[in-house]
């Protein structure tokens, strides 16, 4: 996959700093830094994606040279996973802190009414959708939700996959939300990458915590990189194979051998 030319990305990707681990090019950031640079350059993102990268995901990059140029292909891959940040701390970076997608998604929510952004929500099912849509316009009063979609679970047809670029792009949104999950929602996003119109955004179980279908791990899970043990426990049939082998895989390479 071949990197955007300067004409198509309107934002220079050299102001973001990064640190690689195992491939991927992580942003070397915290959440403010973020906010402050969405808010700055949300424009000028339209049509670009930014991958929310955990241990999992690095892993499966570091095993698919393909699925890496993809995590490495949109404006940025932020460090969702606690291990990544903490890894960049200890390689220099010291202002570097998890940003995951949920707290991005909250964060965004927020000031969503006061800057006028538009939201599109693109994934998981229609219960969920009906649902995130109930408790966003509840608990972040203002908010605008420019359009929904539950995709079916098969591959689109070309004519379908035209349909949904035309109904997201004439919704004329500043964020799409993509809950597809890791790795289809972010080789969704860059086989659309300057297709439709907006920010597209990879947030995995975002929809499902803003509907209250899942609930997220204790403030003091999250600060001691712990989360994921929490969702394991929530699905533990699910998510074993994930844990159980890109765990031990991320340690080796990135905090040992400090790929």
């Amino acid at each position: 996959m071949e990197e955007p030319t300067r004409h198509d990305r309107l934002v220079d990707k050299s102001i973001i700093p990064v640190c690689t681990i195992m491939g991927v090019n992580i942003a070397a950031i915290d959440m403010q830094w973020l906010v402050a640079f969405t808010k700055e350059h949300i424009k000028e993102l339209s049509g670009d994606y930014m991958c929310v990268s955990n241990v999992h995901t690095t892993v499966m990059s570091y095993d698919d040279e393909t699925y890496c140029a993809v995590q490495n292909g949109g404006i940025m891959a932020i460090p969702d996973g606690g291990p990544l940040s903490s890894v960049g701390r200890k390689r220099g970076f010291s202002n570097m802190r998890r940003t995951t997608g949920p707290d991005y998604m909250g964060e965004i929510f927020k000031i969503s009414a006061e800057n006028g952004y538009r939201h599109f929500f693109y994934g998981s099912t229609q219960e969920t959708l009906d649902l995130l849509k109930e408790k966003l316009e509840t608990n972040y009063p203002g908010i605008t939700i420019a359009g929904m979609y539950s995709p079916p679970y098969r591959t689109l047809t070309e004519e379908e996959d035209a349909a949904v670029i035309q109904m997201i792009s004439e919704a004329d949104a500043d964020f799409v939300w993509v809950g597809l999950g890791a790795p289809k929602q972010e080789r969704w996003m860059a086989e659309h990458q300057w297709k439709i119109n907006g920010f597209m955004v990879g947030v995995g179980a975002g929809f499902d915590y803003f509907a209250d279908k899942i609930k997220r791990a204790p403030k003091w899970m999250q600060k001691c990189n712990l989360e994921w043990l929490y969702r394991f426990l929530q699905e533990p049939k699910r998510l074993f194979k994930r844990y159980f082998y890109s765990n031990p895989k991320f340690i080796w390479n990135a905090v040992i051998r400090k790929k």
